[in-house]
């Protein structure tokens, strides 16, 4: 077998961002308990919803509860990956968590700025679009709905 110096690097990278998105996943807080990013969500396996024409689709999955969704803050969630934010009163958005720097779950949401620890990116929390480098690339928009007092992925 003929394996060449690119093909040993690039699977050797592919092994280490692995490891990366691995770690950067991990929610344990510097004492060693496990930190709750998100509250107890319903599992994905909720029956599906059927239409009128009888074709099944799955159901919108809430993922939040408004009140955890503090004014100029936010929530993030890590699975999925995703940062809710409420920039000001009843006005709630959503981005994909996963920092477009080197893929790190962004980890708070503080004074409107959604903020990842891993080397000090700071994005818009109205609209994901890059404060402070090194990221170059805003957080991509993630689809949700408000309804009664939950957040619904959709």
């Amino acid at each position: 077998m003929d394996v060449n110096r690119r093909t040993v690097l690039q699977a050797g990278g592919l092994v280490v961002v692995g490891g990366v998105v691995v770690a950067c996943g991990s929610s344990s807080s510097a004492d060693g308990s496990a930190a709750a990013s998100s509250p107890a969500a319903p599992a994905s396996s909720a029956a599906p919803e059927t239409s009128a024409a009888g074709s099944s689709t799955p159901a919108a999955q809430g993922i939040a509860s408004v009140s955890d969704v503090p004014v100029g803050g936010g929530l993030v969630i890590d699975d999925p990956a995703v940062v809710i934010t409420q920039p000001t009163e009843g006005d709630f958005k959503a981005f994909t968590a996963i920092c477009t720097h080197q893929g790190c779950l962004v980890s708070s949401v503080e004074g409107n700025e959604i903020l990842c620890p891993c080397h000090g990116s700071r994005f818009s929390a109205t609209d994901g679009s890059v404060i402070q480098g090194p990221a170059t690339m805003p957080l991509q928009p993630a689809g949700i709905a408000v309804e009664g007092g939950s957040v619904i992925l959709t």
